[in-house]
């Protein structure tokens, strides 16, 4: 685990500079493609936005779980809850951007997809903001 911890700027740093390259190389001939015609500069960002969702997920959890209970433990588990939450749909945003397809509105109707996403979203912004709220209180208290 210190190993991941130590090589993670690295990891950042390598997908930074393959986003840069990969931008020269699809950059002239990005204006010629459709949104179904390979990978584009928008789709490459997208699947570059995972790995960051995924370490931030981690992270989260783990500081949550170094915290071990109490005020600040608490509130950083629902903030990591609201993050995985939050990821979810990112993916499913990405996937939907990149395959076509939307994994609610496909699977559960217009408008159940769309009750699912506001749903999603109520539920990531409730918890990051009552893991917030426990935080703050606890903040006050000291």
């Amino acid at each position: 685990m210190k190993n991941v911890q130590k090589n993670a700027p690295l990891v950042v740093l390598l997908l930074l500079c393959t986003t840069v390259l990969m931008a020269q190389y699809t950059g002239e001939h990005s204006e010629h493609q459709t949104a179904t015609s390979g990978l584009d500069m928008t789709k490459i960002f997208g699947l570059l936005e995972l790995p960051f969702l995924l370490v931030c997920v981690f992270y989260s959890f783990r500081t949550a779980g170094a915290l071990k209970g109490g005020i600040f433990g608490k509130g950083m588990t629902y903030l990591a809850w609201g993050f995985l939450v939050m990821a979810v749909g990112h993916l499913a945003m990405q996937v939907h951007h990149i395959f076509g397809f939307d994994i609610f509105t496909d699977t559960l109707g217009e408008i159940g997809g769309n009750i699912a996403w506001f749903v999603a979203l109520i539920i990531t912004w409730g918890l990051s903001a009552f893991g917030f709220y426990k935080i703050y209180k606890v903040s006050k208290k000291g």
